[in-house]
C-alpha cells in the first residue's frame, strides 16, 4: 500500500481514514494534484481540484466497505440506460438514424461480452425494471475492483449509461469517444438550435468527470 503524505504527515480522508492506494502511480498523481492545488493564487482550492482523491476516498471510505451498496446502485442503470432511448424516426428520422448507428453496436456488444440485454424504446415512459437484466448486470460489477467500482461510480452517472461505463473500464472506448457517445443528443440539439453557453458548461462537466474517472482506472492499474 501506498500512503499520500503533505509535509511529512498523511493525507486522511473526511472520515478519518487515511489516503493509502495500492498503485504508487496513483498515489504519485494524486500528490501532485494536492502540490498543483496548493499553487493556486492565495493557496485556496475545491473538492473539484482534487479529483483523483475524491475518488480513492469514495474507493476506501464508500466501496470498501459496502460494495454491494455500490453495485445495487449502478446495477440500476442496466433499466435507464441511456442508449435504450431512441428518438422517433417520424419526428427527427436525421437524430434516429445516427443514434442506431453510434449506439446500435454496444448494445450489441453488451449483449455479447456482459450478457446485458438492453430494450430500446421510442417512448417518453421510463421503462419497467427488469429483475434478470439487474442480476445479469450485478453479476458483471461484481468482478470489478474496488477501484473501478469507484471510478464507475463517477463514470457511469456523467454518461448516464451503464454500458458506456463498462466500455470505458474495459478499455474499449477511451473518454472523448464515451463522451461524444453519450451527448450525441446535446450535439444534435446544439446544431439545431445553436450554441448554448450553459449547455456547453454541462457538457464540458460531462467530459471532465469522465476523463478524471478513465485517468484513475488507468493509474489504479499501473
Amino acid at each position: 500500500m501506498w500512503s499520500v503524505a503533505l509535509d511529512g504527515r498523511g493525507v486522511k480522508l473526511p472520515g478519518g481514514t487515511p489516503l493509502r492506494v495500492r498503485s504508487g502511480a496513483l498515489a504519485d498523481a494524486i500528490a501532485q494534484e494536492w502540490d498543483a492545488a496548493g499553487a493556486t493564487v492565495g493557496g485556496t482550492f475545491s473538492p473539484l481540484d482534487l479529483p483523483l482523491t475524491r475518488i480513492a476516498g469514495t474507493m476506501i471510505e464508500r466501496i470498501a466497505p459496502n460494495r454491494s451498496g455500490a453495485i445495487d446502485l449502478l446495477a440500476a442503470y442496466a433499466d435507464a440506460d441511456l442508449l435504450s432511448y431512441r428518438a422517433g424516426p417520424l419526428p427527427d428520422p436525421l437524430l434516429a438514424g445516427r443514434q442506431a448507428a453510434a449506439w446500435g453496436p454496444w448494445i450489441d456488444w453488451a449483449r455479447e461480452h456482459h450478457a446485458l440485454d438492453l430494450p430500446i424504446t421510442t417512448g417518453v415512459m421510463p421503462l419497467p425494471r427488469d429483475p434478470a437484466r439487474e442480476r445479469a448486470a450485478r453479476a458483471v460489477l461484481a468482478t470489478r475492483g474496488d477501484a473501478a467500482l469507484a471510478a464507475l461510480g463517477v463514470a457511469v452517472p456523467a454518461l448516464g449509461s451503464l454500458v458506456l461505463g463498462l466500455a470505458l473500464a474495459d478499455g474499449r472506448l477511451d473518454a472523448a469517444e464515451a463522451t461524444a457517445l453519450a451527448t450525441l443528443d446535446d450535439e444534435a440539439q446544439l446544431d439545431v438550435w445553436g450554441d448554448d453557453p450553459e449547455a456547453r458548461a454541462r457538457l464540458a462537466t460531462i467530459a471532465r468527470d469522465v476523463t478524471d474517472a478513465a485517468r484513475f482506472m488507468a493509474l489504479a492499474d499501473a
